[in-house]
């Protein structure tokens, strides 16, 4: 159970760090960060749970009590961090709204109430007619959401390559205790097979010795007579 809780008290220690770092600048602060730690709080729970059962399975009571003390502790820490985690994500999201909002009143143009000349709006469309159109912008708040998005889809497939090398490397550390108990049981086999020739061995020098015994008392009692 110590590499258990050392896995746990290191990915505790990481997603703490990573608040940290966060709550400095949450409205600067990049999806990166962000999925990386909600994958580090989602494999969090998978680690207490594997320490829960780890621990149900104590035989010593010192121990088992040790253990779930410290689960305690650790699922009252993520707790924590996850509700400190959303509210960061929500005052990133109200920072952003904000920046947002000010850049398109920003970019919104001034126009006059009167034109001074109100005759010479034939002319000005008749050559606006001859040019070409310009371009249509894209909005910078526009841009910033795609962003977003595409860093969130990034950061969502990160989190899901890490579950699945986790699950990789658990699924070879069940291959190799496989292995050992293949192992293990082919010396028991082989032991077994040896007491079992042992003992047809003795079997066969014992009856083999009673019958000797036979005849020799036979011959004993035929010689005397």
């Amino acid at each position: 159970m110590n590499a258990l809780f050392n896995h746990a008290l290191k990915q505790s220690q990481s997603i703490k760090s990573d608040l940290e770092t966060f709550a400095q600048s949450p409205s600067t602060t990049s999806l990166a960060l962000q999925g990386q730690i909600s994958a580090t709080l989602s494999s969090l729970q998978r680690s207490l749970d594997e320490y829960d059962a780890a621990a149900r399975r104590e035989v010593i009571q010192d121990k088992q009590d040790k253990a779930f003390s410290r689960i305690r502790n650790f699922r009252a820490e993520a707790a924590d961090a996850r509700t400190q985690f959303e509210q960061l994500k929500r005052e990133r999201e109200e920072a952003l709204t904000s920046v947002n909002r000010a850049e398109l009143l920003g970019r919104r143009p001034h126009q006059s109430g009167t034109p001074d000349n109100p005759y010479a709006s034939s002319n000005s469309s008749s050559i606006s007619a001859n040019q070409s159109v310009p371009a249509v912008a894209i909005p910078r708040e526009f841009l910033t959401r795609t962003t977003d998005q595409l860093d969130e889809f990034i950061e969502r497939g990160r989190a899901v390559l890490g579950d699945l090398t986790e699950q990789k490397n658990m699924l070879k550390s069940t291959q190799r205790k496989l292995y050992s108990a293949a192992n293990t049981l082919g010396v028991s086999n082989e032991t077994i097979k040896y007491i079992e020739r042992r003992a047809k061995q003795d079997k066969v020098f014992f009856y083999g010795g009673i019958c000797i015994c036979l005849l020799a008392f036979y011959l004993i009692l035929r010689l005397f007579r």
